[in-house]
């Protein structure tokens, strides 16, 4: 029999792959923005249904025909900037962001007092040019509002980069929205892409052919057919490396999907609830956008999308012409 070869199997770029801290993701890079304007935004994912649009792509096959588009609905109802944190840059740190100090809004909503421990000194703090020389970046504290589509009433809370290159036009901008709302198409735009960071539906333990895709061994193996094999000749470390496939966790881990296009921001919920609602979720009642595609996490769980870090420059915004929204039911 000739000797079988192939290459490694499993991306080493998600590595541990354990188990997420939470259930919704982090944010630690944002891109470059000259506008003044937050870098991001989170909403609930609600399921899938399809569209029927008129493809406008160039090079496109069914330029000009109908097609249908599977699309993500997830529910964005508007957040509340709860604060406003300066950061500054430690010398020989690299890019290590050390917090200066918070500001704190006063009319926070009592629903946050079952996330965190509240701060009690809520009072805006005016900082002079010399304190904000100091300052390297402002970024925002916001929290998501569920209570207003009856999902729940604990709510999440996270951080929002914002753009701009002058700290003072910055830190002016934040101080503006601290203690407001912000909506869903204050940031975003139909046709856009978008960045979408989720923590992927959990799986519980896997072995290592579903986990990373290894072969099965021929039937006339000496053990199991499931499991990674000896290594062979190469055994001068005596143990069992890293690199080699072998089970445990599957699924429940962040994960980023780039350049992702918004098909449409929809304030109807007429337009996008089918009959019965959607499973395991019911039906849409506030702020709603379409995403082109599947959305990887459960449904309900938050979702974040931020303004993309490399766009796709192919993609383009008026490449799909929605005409139709499927409401059909779902069950």
């Amino acid at each position: 029999m000739p000797k079988r070869h192939s290459p490694r199997k499993g991306s080493m770029q998600f590595w541990p792959r354990k188990r997420a801290k939470r259930a919704y993701p982090r944010v630690r890079t944002w891109p470059d923005v000259k506008d003044v304007k937050p870098l991001g935004f989170a909403g609930y994912k609600v399921g899938m249904t399809h569209v029927i649009a008129i493809d406008n792509r160039k090079t496109s096959l069914t330029k000009g025909s109908n097609i249908s588009i599977p699309v993500t609905v997830i529910e964005c109802p508007p957040i509340k900037v709860g604060a406003v944190r300066l950061y500054k840059k430690e010398k020989n740190q690299g890019n290590k962001l050390n917090i200066i100090t918070e500001i704190w809004a006063d009319n926070l909503n009592k629903e946050l007092k079952r996330k965190i421990r509240v701060p009690k000194n809520k009072k805006e703090k005016k900082l002079s040019d010399k304190d904000l020389e100091k300052c390297d970046d402002i970024r925002l504290i916001v929290y998501t509002q569920p209570k207003k589509i009856k999902l729940k009433k604990k709510p999440e809370i996270f951080e929002i980069g914002l753009g701009g290159k002058n700290i003072n036009e910055k830190y002016n901008y934040a101080l503006s929205l601290l203690g407001k709302e912000i909506n869903v198409d204050n940031i975003f735009k139909e046709g856009k892409q978008v960045d979408i960071k989720s923590v992927t539906k959990g799986k519980g333990t896997s072995g290592p052919v579903r986990r990373f895709g290894i072969g099965l061994k021929p039937h006339k193996s000496e053990k199991a057919r499931r499991n990674p094999g000896s290594l062979g000749a190469w055994n001068a470390q005596g143990k069992m490396m890293y690199r080699v496939a072998k089970a445990g966790q599957l699924g429940y881990q962040v994960r980023t999907e780039y350049n992702k296009q918004i098909l449409k921001i929809g304030d109807n919920p007429k337009e996008i609830n089918p009959k019965g609602g959607f499973i395991r979720y019911g039906f849409v009642n506030e702020k709603y956008i379409l995403i082109k595609g599947c959305v990887g996490g459960s449904v309900k769980r938050l979702i974040r999308f931020n303004i993309p870090i490399r766009p796709n420059n192919k993609i383009k915004e008026d490449d799909i012409t929605i005409k139709n929204i499927s409401l059909k039911s779902k069950q």
